[in-house]
């Protein structure tokens, strides 16, 4: 019955006229005229703006928006035709014409002009819809915003100033610090960086700047953070008041590889952890560690700050080890990421090692990593002289006679001495006293270099920062080396191109 029934449906067809004035074949619409005839007699576009100003400043790269302020875009993204489109709305509504389709025509981004494609609709002759496509040439006048016409008239003026300290006795977090700050353009809008005794000092010229930056320092460390300001200028007339404001952020004192003794109460809080722990990372969260039963917690910013512990021994304090047996006593577990087992290892210090019989036997967290004839890097708690408060707290605790924090390489870096690397990092501009001694520029070049190697040892530090490729690198300088003698090292899929025009001018005059 389907098919009787579609043998009888009806296909309805619509018929053609001739355009009166051309005389073509075409469907009929209301004004019986073709769409080129249309097109010929009827311009939408005529009257709809085609020329406009944007007033752009070239220092923050923003636009403004009258009457006063200031919005920073990009170019050819959605903000910016927003913004470019806003410009003719009350053109098009005047000329009862509807947009139905923008969008960007490629133009030299050092050209100063900005063209937009617009497809308009409007009705015509007897209500016939005409669609019409024009363009809208958008014109950079270059005029600096009110902040940034400051900054050029005296650099050092700032309104905000973020005061970053932290008070240990190395400068491990700042580099780690610096190269997040690099690889979010947090301070993209600093007028000014000096580098201090204990940490850093930021400069703004806008008080949003400088909050703007305590909260990706909150986000990044374990901090605290108070402000202050101060009366600069005072006008009675408009009352209008001029402060300068001062932003002073404390990171924790814990850093990674730090062994630390917990307050009793604060072991209790944790499950009666520890009371010996390790700090195995440090974000916005502290990560601890017990080595001998592998179990962890993680403290915030608030946590940390109620009971503001300190380390115990820090990595400045290091010894070498080297190990003699080992044996697994856990399966594998992961935490944090991170791949721990649990074994006894029998070992002695590398200065000691063939002058005396001294060994010790202690558990350790690296069961999975070490091997008799590894070095290790570890806390000598059998010589250590620690006056500790809260070790005293616990009464009839036995240290034990050492505790490891990482596997070393040390002895095998030496065949590579000297030699760079396939990687490099990027620095902020920042000032620094030359007047240090030398002493002080020894120790923060060795620190420097320990920092590097703990990237190339810890894929996890690696994953937040931007490595890029060392041009002086040359692989024909790889040290050979014998299997089981292989490095920790930076794949090269991790990095990054260092983009140089000046060298990419050089290339295309070569190839022309």
């Amino acid at each position: 019955m389907a098919e009787e029934a579609g043998m009888f449906m009806i296909h309805q067809t619509i018929g053609s006229v001739l355009c009166c004035k051309c005389g073509i074949p075409m469907q009929p619409n209301a004004a019986n005229m073709c769409v080129k005839c249309l097109r010929s007699e009827v311009d939408i576009t005529e009257g709809l703006l085609k020329r406009l100003v944007l007033v752009h400043c070239p220092e923050c790269e923003s636009y403004l928006q009258p009457p006063r302020s200031w919005v920073k875009l990009h170019l050819e993204s959605k903000e910016l035709l927003t913004f470019c489109l806003k410009k003719l709305q009350k053109n098009l509504s005047s000329n009862k014409v509807r947009m139905v389709h923008a969008e960007f025509i490629w133009t030299e981004p050092h050209s100063k002009r900005i063209k937009v494609n617009v497809k308009v609709q409007k009705e015509v002759l007897n209500g016939a819809i005409l669609e019409q496509s024009y363009t809208v040439e958008y014109f950079q006048q270059e005029h600096m915003s009110q902040s940034c016409s400051r900054v050029q008239a005296n650099p050092h003026q700032w309104v905000a100033a973020v005061q970053l300290r932290q008070h240990v006795s190395h400068r491990r977090t700042f580099f780690y610090l610096e190269q997040m700050i690099l690889k979010h353009g947090a301070a993209a809008s600093a007028i000014r960086i000096k580098q201090m005794d204990q940490g850093i000092d930021f400069f703004f010229s806008n008080r949003s700047h400088g909050v703007k930056f305590v909260n990706f320092v909150g986000k990044v460390a374990p901090v605290r953070s108070r402000h202050d300001k101060q009366l600069v200028s005072h006008d009675p007339k408009s009352n209008n008041y001029n402060y300068k404001y001062t932003f002073s952020v404390e990171i924790s004192p814990i850093c990674r590889e730090d062994i630390i003794c917990l307050h009793p109460k604060v072991a209790v809080s944790l499950g009666n952890l520890g009371p010996l722990v390790i700090c195995t990372k440090v974000t916005n969260n502290i990560a601890l560690l017990d080595p001998f039963t592998l179990r962890h917690c993680f403290l915030d910013a608030d946590q940390y700050w109620r009971t503001s512990f300190k380390s115990l021994l820090t990595s400045r304090q290091l010894v070498e080890y080297i190990v003699l047996d080992v044996e697994a006593v856990s399966s594998e577990v992961t935490i944090g990421g991170t791949k721990y087992v649990l074994a006894d290892a029998q070992m002695a210090r590398v200065s000691d090692f063939g002058k005396n019989g001294t060994i010790f036997s202690i558990r350790t967290h690296l069961g999975h990593l070490l091997s008799p004839g590894d070095y290790a890097l570890g806390y000598d708690l059998y010589r250590a002289n620690s006056n500790d408060i809260e070790l005293d707290k616990y009464r009839g605790l036995v240290l034990p006679d050492a505790i490891l924090i990482k596997k070393s390489y040390e002895e095998k870096r030496q065949k590579k001495r000297g030699k760079p690397r396939s990687w490099k990092l990027k620095s902020l501009d920042m000032e620094v006293d030359d007047n240090k001694g030398r002493v002080e520029q020894n120790k923060m070049n060795s620190e420097y270099e320990q920092f590097l190697k703990d990237l190339e040892e810890n894929p996890d530090m690696r994953f937040n920062i931007s490595l890029y490729r060392n041009k002086e690198y040359q692989p024909s300088e790889i040290a050979s080396v014998t299997a089981g003698e292989e490095l920790p090292s930076v794949a090269l899929e991790e990095l990054l191109a260092d983009l140089d025009l000046e060298d990419e001018d050089d290339e295309d005059d070569m190839t022309e």
